[in-house]
C-alpha cells in the first residue's frame, strides 16, 4: 500500500483565497462577473469559476465595457491607469488586490515620487510581463526597470545614479539577496542604493517546509499551472530537494503507476493550486497504485 500525503503548507495563499471569496460572493447574487485577467494561474480553478459565471477579460475588452458593469481586480493588483479607466467609464470595481501587493505598490509609488527629481532608478526583481509586475511598474508611470537575473544588471542599470530595489512578492529570497549584493558591489562610491525585501513571507516560508516534505518522500507530484511564476519557483525547490519530483497540472497528466519501490508519495502545489485539485491527484494515484 502506497502512503500518500498532501503537504499542509501548500495550496492557496491568502491573496488568492480572498479574490476567490469576493468572486463567489458576487456570483451567489448575480449570474455573471468579469475578472481582469484569469483570477488565478490555474486552468482547473479558472474553469470551475467560469462554470459559475466568472468571465476573464483583457484590457482591450475592459475599454469597451459600459457604465454599471462590474469587474474584479485580482490579487496581482493593477496600475493606476486601470483604476482611472474603470472610474471614467463608470465601471464598478471589486478590488481583490492582495494586501501584501497593495502595500508594495504604495511603497514603490512613495519612493518614486520622492526620488524622481534625483534621477533615481526604481528596479523591480521580477518576471517581465507578469501581472503583478505590470502593476508595480505602473506605480512609476512605466519608468521602473524590471530585472529577472543577475546577468541583466550591467546592461539595465546605471550605477552612477541612485538605485532603489524592490521584488515581486513571489520571487526567491536567496536570489533576491544575491542580486542585491551584486548591485551594491557595483554602485559608484557615495551613490545611494537601497534594497527592500518585499517578498511575501507566506510564500517564502513555504520553502523550508517544502524542502523537508520532499526529502521525506520517495516520490513527489507538484501541481501548478504552467504560467504560475510562484509554481515554477516552488517546483524547482522541490526538485532540488528530491529529484524524483514530477510537475503536473491535472490528474490526467498521471498516466502510469509509480516506479517500483515507491512507498511514500508527497503531493504539493503552488499558492495558486486549489486543495480540491491536490485531493483529486491523490485519488488518481490511489487508483493507479492499488
Amino acid at each position: 500500500m502506497v502512503e500518500i500525503e498532501i503537504s499542509k503548507s501548500s495550496g492557496f495563499c491568502f491573496g488568492v483565497v480572498n479574490a476567490i471569496k469576493h468572486a463567489e460572493e458576487h456570483l451567489r447574487k448575480e449570474k455573471s462577473l468579469f475578472s481582469l485577467g484569469e483570477i488565478v494561474h490555474n486552468h482547473e480553478e479558472v474553469k470551475r469559476l467560469s462554470d459559475k459565471g466568472l468571465e476573464p477579460i483583457d484590457y482591450e475588452r475592459l475599454k469597451t465595457l459600459g457604465a454599471g458593469e462590474t469587474v474584479l481586480f485580482r490579487a496581482h493588483g493593477e496600475a493606476p491607469w486601470v483604476y482611472d479607466l474603470a472610474r471614467n467609464r463608470g465601471i464598478n470595481v471589486i478590488d481583490a488586490t492582495c494586501p501584501v501587493v497593495l502595500t508594495l505598490q504604495k511603497r514603490i509609488r512613495k519612493i518614486y515620487s520622492e526620488t524622481i527629481e534625483t534621477g533615481a532608478q526604481i528596479v523591480i526583481y521580477g518576471k517581465e510581463g507578469h501581472a503583478e509586475v505590470n502593476g508595480l511598474v505602473g506605480q512609476t508611470d512605466g519608468s521602473a526597470i524590471v530585472i529577472s537575473s543577475i546577468e541583466q544588471i550591467d546592461t539595465l542599470i546605471d550605477f552612477a545614479h541612485p538605485v532603489y530595489l524592490f521584488s515581486q512578492t513571489t520571487k526567491d529570497r536567496d536570489h533576491f539577496a544575491a542580486l542585491s549584493s551584486e548591485i551594491r558591489s557595483k554602485m559608484h562610491p557615495g551613490v545611494p542604493f537601497e534594497a527592500y525585501d518585499t517578498i511575501c513571507r507566506q510564500v517564502a516560508n513555504r520553502i523550508p517546509d517544502l524542502i523537508d516534505f520532499a526529502r521525506r518522500k520517495d516520490f513527489v507530484y507538484f501541481i501548478a499551472g504552467k504560467n504560475s511564476s510562484n509554481g515554477r519557483v516552488l517546483y524547482e525547490t522541490a526538485k532540488g530537494a528530491n529529484p524524483r519530483t514530477e510537475f503536473i497540472e491535472t490528474p490526467d497528466d498521471i498516466t502510469e503507476p509509480l516506479p517500483l519501490g515507491v512507498r511514500t508519495v508527497g503531493i504539493s502545489g503552488a499558492t495558486s493550486t486549489p486543495m480540491w485539485l491536490m485531493e483529486a491527484v491523490a485519488e488518481k494515484v490511489r487508483l493507479l497504485n492499488p
